[in-house]
């Protein structure tokens, strides 16, 4: 079994984002496909989703290697730079967008899970977040989403456990009304459909 004491964690940002999209992308892929995404991802639109990702001022993306392997990425960026089409939607929650640092993807496969490395992820980028200046200098929250399923769903695994206790330790909350929405193909399904999207937010 893998522990965090044989796994690198280091934050990639800059010129240095383009050598690990390759690993990210496989990953997302790969990651995601369980539940509760049911993901059913192509490498065509993972590496256009990444590419674009790359070009957004403040951008990072936090790796996990064991060896030379990476096991594991989390990505964060400026909201309007990650995300624009949410900016409207935080704005009329009474967020500032151009003051709100959005967490995106955190994938680890399933053998380094529970011991630390989704704690290590959190931390590096609240503190690339809190080290970036935006437009309008520091940035006063971090938020992330999380896809909406039915609790009566009979398609998640016997003992599946949501994150939302993992979070809320980390300081975050899920924002009442704050409800975006993202398409892709689920597994099992003929085209993209419209998933609703939770999301949680914190003060840096």
């Amino acid at each position: 079994m893998a522990g965090e004491s044989d796994v690198r964690i280091e934050p990639v940002a800059g010129d240095r984002l383009v050598a690990v999209l390759g690993d990210v992308a496989r990953l997302r892929i790969e990651v995601f496909a369980a539940w509760p995404y049911l993901y059913d991802g192509s490498l065509a639109y993972e590496e256009g989703y990444l590419r674009e990702f790359a070009r957004a001022d403040g951008a990072v993306v936090i790796i996990a290697r064991q060896g030379e392997r990476v096991v594991g990425a989390a990505t964060a960026a400026p909201l309007g730079e990650h995300t624009r089409e949410f900016v409207p939607l935080f704005a009329v929650h009474g967020y500032d967008p151009d003051r709100v640092f959005y967490c995106g993807e955190s994938v680890l496969l399933p053998d380094y899970r529970g011991r630390g490395i989704g704690n290590a992820f959190f931390d590096r980028r609240e503190d690339h977040a809190r080290a970036c200046r935006g437009v309008k200098g520091s940035f006063s929250h971090i938020a992330f989403c999380s896809v909406v399923r039915r609790p009566d769903d009979r398609r998640a695994p016997a003992g599946y456990r949501t994150l939302d206790g993992f979070w809320r330790k980390r300081g975050y909350v899920p924002v009442e009304g704050l409800v975006g929405s993202y398409r892709w193909k689920e597994i099992g399904e003929e085209e993209e459909t419209e998933k609703a999207m939770q999301f949680w937010a914190r003060a840096l």
